[in-house]
């Protein structure tokens, strides 16, 4: 990890002999290497060295440039693409780039200039830090030896970076210091190594950790259909696939607003500018109802859309991903989102083609399938450098045109998740949100949690089948429904498909407006789940001994069920069991005044 005011190597320069839109190929940048930024014309804009071919370098340039031409100057200081990884992280909003998009607008209005250049933290600022460490101590690579409070749900712990150890020859006392102080030196076999506060990460390259482990506590969003029907793991991969207007961002925001990871990083990867728009203006304004606190306050935020530079678009995810990856070595749980993967994948196809890449299917490049993997691969479970645990969770949505699951980044994506929650354009125009099928969606992560879910009840699992398979069995009657009529079912599968109703209405639809409804907690969740399993046991047993689906439906209590999400705080859960209490009493007197028994 570079300082983020060390001393550069002398700067190598050369000229560039040709553009080709974002791609620029310049000769006399002789030692430099792959990866390694360069400043590329009058205005120094921000590219990257991605092929060499001998004494020429291809570079792919991150800003617009609009201008450039042959003979314009080239300058690399032998640093590869990276981001600056301190204090202040928290809050901000950058582009692709890590470029405070805040500044920038201070700076030039509502259009980003060409070579503007501002520091991704604010160098003046001065955050209290206070040391966990002292002179003399023996520290390694990892190890956590002092803290900053970054916000008041983000306490920043300053790590001794990777491939640092040695002793610990000084260290500044608890006061105000700027990301540019020196705050520690450790004497290592090398020399004598000066700490700061922030310094730079290459972001292609992914933090080293001791070990990983398997996932065991389920990220918990507050959404029902996932919590309880397809899970994710803290420190898991899912993807969100669906066509346009089923609502992949919306889903985002729900769980990045909910979801009990400790820091969320949102990145908005070649959406509509109107979409992150409304992402920017609507998270400063939301509070975490858990300790009521602006969310923003836990949150990083990427925005790249879709009127920004290309190639930009292609490095958000891994400049979202390093920031994740700095945070979880502090011992944190992160959530990344990112929405969408398919706009960076279409990037990705647009530099290969002016590269001369030999297209594969529907153009891609033959490596989106490996550069998939390698971003998934950066989740996970992990025992820190420090021999701490963090987890990073990776939620990536994917806009397959025409909603076919079947084309390229769809299919390589289900490869490398074990989540999939596929939305269904038919939930979405009949107005039911979320819209993820429970056909066609999945997940690997059951065994890994339910020990989790244990602890709130032994059978969670085995009711969680249950209803599952209600729901399977509703959708094979719906196939007999559209040849012969609900009506020429046997009465106890006319009752199914009354029962599944209920299921979609009462638990699987959530309203993310509703200021009960938009989140549900995992005791709530259970005892839904519980009412509307005795409503199919109790009733079925009925049904099958001779009552018809209009005795059931009649019952006082029983359109009351559809209300109970959003009308019982989750702090009133008692409320939801003494409604079973009256349900299951009403279906023993219906049993009573019918069958006389």
């Amino acid at each position: 990890m570079v300082s983020a005011t060390e001393t550069r190597n002398a700067p190598i320069e050369g000229k560039v002999i040709s553009v080709n839109g974002p791609i620029v190929k310049a000769v006399g940048l002789t030692g430099v290497k792959m990866f390694d930024i360069a400043e590329v014309g009058p205005d120094g804009l921000i590219g990257e060295v991605i092929r060499l071919l001998g004494p020429v370098a291809l570079i792919q340039v991150y800003e617009d440039n609009t201008g450039l031409k042959p003979g314009d100057k080239v300058i690399s200081e032998g640093r590869p693409l990276s981001v600056l990884l301190g204090p202040g992280l928290i809050a901000n909003i950058y582009d692709g780039i890590q470029r405070p998009l805040v500044g920038i607008s201070e700076q030039c209005g509502s259009y980003i200039e060409k070579g503007v250049k501002l520091s991704a933290l604010d160098v003046q600022k001065q955050w209290t830090f206070t040391p966990s460490a002292k002179p003399g101590d023996e520290v390694a690579e990892g190890q956590i030896i002092g803290e900053i409070e970054e916000t008041p749900l983000v306490v920043h712990r300053v790590l001794i970076p990777p491939g640092v150890f040695g002793r610990l020859e000084d260290i500044v006392e608890t006061g105000p210091r700027t990301i540019e102080d020196v705050i520690y030196t450790v004497q290592t076999k090398t020399g004598l190594y000066e700490g700061k506060l922030a310094g730079y990460w290459p972001v292609r390259v992914a933090r080293p950790v001791r070990s990983k482990k398997k996932p065991f506590i389920p990220l918990m969003t507050g959404q029902r259909i996932i919590d309880t029907f397809f899970p994710i793991a803290r420190g898991g991969t899912a993807a969100i696939p669906g066509g346009f207007g089923t609502g992949k961002t919306m889903t985002q925001h729900a769980l990045a607003k909910w979801c009990n990871a400790d820091i969320i990083i949102y990145i908005g990867c070649g959406e509509r500018g109107n979409e992150m728009t409304d992402v920017l203006t609507e998270f400063p304004k939301l509070v975490d109802e858990r300790n009521g606190r602006p969310l923003i306050e836990r949150t990083v935020m990427i925005a790249n859309t879709s009127n920004m530079p290309v190639p930009a678009r292609e490095v958000s995810i891994y400049t979202g991903v390093t920031i994740a990856e700095f945070y979880r070595d502090m011992g944190y749980s992160v959530a990344v989102m990112a929405d969408s993967t398919s706009r960076w994948a279409e990037a990705l196809r647009e530099l290969s083609s002016r590269l001369g890449d030999m297209p594969a299917e529907e153009g891609f490049p033959p490596y989106l399938a490996t550069r998939l993997a390698e971003f998934y691969e950066r989740a996970g479970l992990v025992e820190t450098l420090s021999g701490a645990a963090g987890d990073i969770s990776i939620i990536g949505a994917v806009s397959p045109p025409g909603g076919d699951f079947s084309e390229p980044v769809t299919q390589h994506t289900s490869r490398f998740v074990r989540c999939f929650w596929a939305l269904d354009k038919t939930l979405a125009d009949a107005r039911h949100y979320p819209s993820i099928s429970w056909v066609d969606s999945y997940t690997e992560y059951l065994n890994d949690i339910e020990g989790w879910w244990r602890e709130l009840d032994e059978q969670w699992l085995a009711i969680r089948n249950e209803v599952m398979n209600i729901l399977l069995e509703d959708h094979r009657l719906q196939q007999l429904v559209k040849l012969v009529g609900a009506d020429a079912l046997p009465m106890f599968q006319q009752f199914t498909l009354h029962v599944a109703e209920m299921i979609k209405n009462a638990f699987l639809q959530q309203n993310s407006f509703d200021p009960i409804d938009k989140y549900c907690s995992p005791e709530k969740q259970l005892k839904l789940l519980k009412v509307i399993l005795a409503l199919y046991e109790r009733g079925g047993v009925l049904v099958k001994a001779g009552l018809t689906l209009k005795d059931i439906t009649d019952l006082p209590s029983l359109s009351e069920m559809v209300r109970l999400k959003s009308e019982i705080p989750n702090n009133e859960t008692n409320r939801i069991d003494e409604y079973r209490e009256r349900l299951l009493g009403e279906l023993e007197s219906l049993k009573e005044q019918v069958l006389g028994v």
